[in-house]
């Protein structure tokens, strides 16, 4: 029998001794215990002081609901101060190990850190199963061993938690370094919020002719988000409602508000925890746009974007103004060239926003290059380039945007030893006499949106042009 204690212990001491995750070490420990002992189940639970919940440690760390599982909350209370909870009654363990032999169907051993019960082991069996003195002796040196355990890696799961959290603060900071358009940034920073809170809904909201308008993500259908935002005040860090399961976080400016960010949770509350993290990127990601605002006043009135070096938004309006009286006063030919990188969200998503800034910065260098002087590229927004072709028909125009987009596609990308490939989509129109600017570009965007939707890395014509 002691050679049966010695090698289950010895077997312990490598499963603790091993890098694994928390539902590693506990299907490891169960097979073991089958191995030792007719045990069903073995389940690790740690109490949360900052949401009063026991969470499951090999389940994503859920919540335990109380009402379903009162035995473990009751456990939990009970074995303070005693060794075992056995069939719902706390137990202190003799020193002597006597001749006694006790019918169990559950055990509770307690974690301990401290001095201090942080949590529960709960061993279950698929009968009622008769155990001596020595296996509840064995028990208490398991639980202790796999105590210490746990207090290792809740340590490095917090320290995980600090370092995403660190590492979103310097991201949503360094955003304005390449970009200043909200309808940009706004969306990139909804995204790191929504991988770092992962638990929570996440919803952004910038203010616009005095209402808050939702910009990420695309729809919010609870109610009493509207609610609670009608509710916040320009001095407020967050208000929390709906039994703490919605808080708003205020972006302000100058003591306005400016926007709301809005955490939802559709089973627990926000925890102290989570909360705080939040007003910090809250507080980060005002600064953030608001610093957007500024650049972006100071850059509407240059000509270049500053990170792919052709023209932007407002000089690309201000010569497009000018080809078309030219094209009308002169009856020259002129075509509009619409033109998304596909995917691109992906690309983000899986390399990085600082890949992602250099995928559209070689991308707007292969089309800038195989493009005539006299044509007119810009970027449009995001991923967007759009592209006045002068003195160009609309079959010329097809014949550029092929090789545009056969470019493109031959061109990878090496960004940090990594080689992204990318495609593009286009939509073509050409301008009519009676039209305006704006009517040209709706036609070029009509037509890009059919090159998406039938598949995209391909250039679509507008149906309704001339050929």
């Amino acid at each position: 029998m002691e050679n049966k204690q010695l090698k289950f212990l010895s077997n312990i001491s490598d499963v603790l001794t091993r890098e694994v995750d928390i539902t590693e070490l506990s299907e490891n420990l169960k097979e073991l215990l089958v191995q030792y002992i007719n045990s069903k189940s073995i389940d690790i639970y740690v109490y949360d002081p900052e949401s009063n919940t026991m969470r499951n440690c090999a389940n994503n760390w859920d919540i335990v609901d109380e009402t379903i599982n009162s035995e473990i909350y009751g456990a939990f209370e009970d074995i303070e101060g005693n060794d075992f909870v056995i069939n719902s009654k706390a137990y202190k363990l003799p020193h002597i190990v006597g001749d006694i032999s006790i019918k169990i169907k559950s055990l509770f051993m307690p974690i301990i850190k401290s001095e201090k019960v942080f949590g529960i082991i709960k061993l279950e069996f698929e009968t009622e199963t008769l155990i001596d003195m020595e296996f509840l002796h064995l028990m208490k040196i398991l639980a202790a061993q796999v105590s210490l355990k746990l207090q290792n890696i809740v340590l490095n799961e917090q320290s995980k938690i600090n370092v995403e959290f660190h590492d979103s603060m310097k991201n949503i900071a360094k955003i304005i370094e390449t970009q200043y358009e909200l309808s940009y940034i706004v969306p990139i920073i909804g995204e790191m919020l929504d991988r770092f809170i992962s638990d929570h809904l996440i919803y952004v909201f910038l203010k616009q002719d005095n209402e808050f308008k939702l910009v990420w993500p695309k729809a919010c259908n609870d109610e009493r988000v509207f609610e609670t935002l009608k509710q916040i005040t320009p001095d407020m860090e967050s208000l929390l409602t709906n039994n703490d399961k919605i808080g708003a976080f205020p972006l302000t400016s100058e003591g306005e508000i400016t926007g709301c960010i809005v955490a939802r949770s559709t089973l627990d509350k926000l925890s102290k925890r989570d909360v705080s993290y939040l007003e910090q990127l809250t507080r980060q990601a005002s600064i953030t746009i608001n610093r957007a605002n500024a650049y972006s006043k100071v850059l509407q009135y240059a000509t270049l974007d500053a990170l792919t070096n052709l023209n932007n938004r407002r000089q690309f309006e201000i010569r497009l103004s000018q080809e078309i009286a030219e094209a009308k006063r002169q009856g020259n030919p002129l075509c509009a060239m619409m033109i998304d990188i596909d995917f691109f969200k992906k690309v983000n998503d899986t390399y990085g926003h600082a890949s992602g800034d250099e995928v559209l910065r070689k991308t707007a260098s292969v089309i800038k290059e195989l493009l005539r002087e006299s044509d007119i590229p810009s970027r449009y927004g995001g991923e967007e380039f759009a592209v006045l072709l002068p003195y160009t028909h609309i079959d010329e125009a097809q014949i550029v945007g092929e090789r545009l987009r056969k470019a493109v596609e031959a061109s990878p990308i090496n960004v940090d030893n990594k080689t992204i490939n990318v495609t593009i989509s286009m939509g073509l129109a050409e301008f009519r006499i009676e039209e305006n600017g704006e009517e040209l570009f709706q036609r070029a965007d009509k037509a890009l949106y059919e090159a998406k939707e039938s598949g995209r890395n391909r250039v679509c014509i507008d149906k309704s042009a001339k050929l």
